[in-house]
């Protein structure tokens, strides 16, 4: 059985299906911030528990992201090259996201833990697209 997205170009094919991953992938993280701000009492806005949190959501959701990545987004098998690449463009992305949420903190301080989890992820998501695009080629 063929995907829908089966039949759009590999161009296209490849933006929707890294939106599908990267909106999954943007729930689990979340969902693990949430988790871990429950588990550590629910550290104040912009602290370091606040940061490491997010961190944590981070990290446990890298791995099931790296396997969809892999097979569904580009239709490759996981490699040394595109480990490292991901790896790259997730510690790119990280510091992008690190460098956001104390300016979406200040931006509009009374948002909910959620939803500036998902604005930032969002904005580091498109940026890491372009990034993933480099080590993620089929091989011929």
């Amino acid at each position: 059985m063929k995907l829908p997205s089966s039949y759009l170009p590999d161009k296209i094919r490849s933006a929707v299906r890294f939106t599908v991953v990267g909106t999954t992938g943007m729930f689990v993280q979340t969902w693990f911030f949430m988790a871990a701000l429950y588990f550590m009492s629910h550290p104040e806005k912009g602290t370091g528990l606040y940061f490491l949190a997010f961190c944590i959501g981070y990290v446990l959701e890298m791995i099931p992201n790296y396997l969809f990545s892999n097979w569904y987004t580009f239709g490759t098998t996981p490699d040394l090259k595109n480990a490292g690449g991901f790896l790259l463009a997730r510690a790119v992305n990280l510091a992008i996201q690190l460098g956001l949420l104390p300016v979406i903190l200040r931006l509009v301080p009374t948002w909910k833990d959620d939803y500036i989890s998902f604005l930032v992820i969002f904005i580091g998501g498109v940026i890491n697209y372009f990034i993933c695009l480099i080590f993620f080629k089929k091989k011929s």
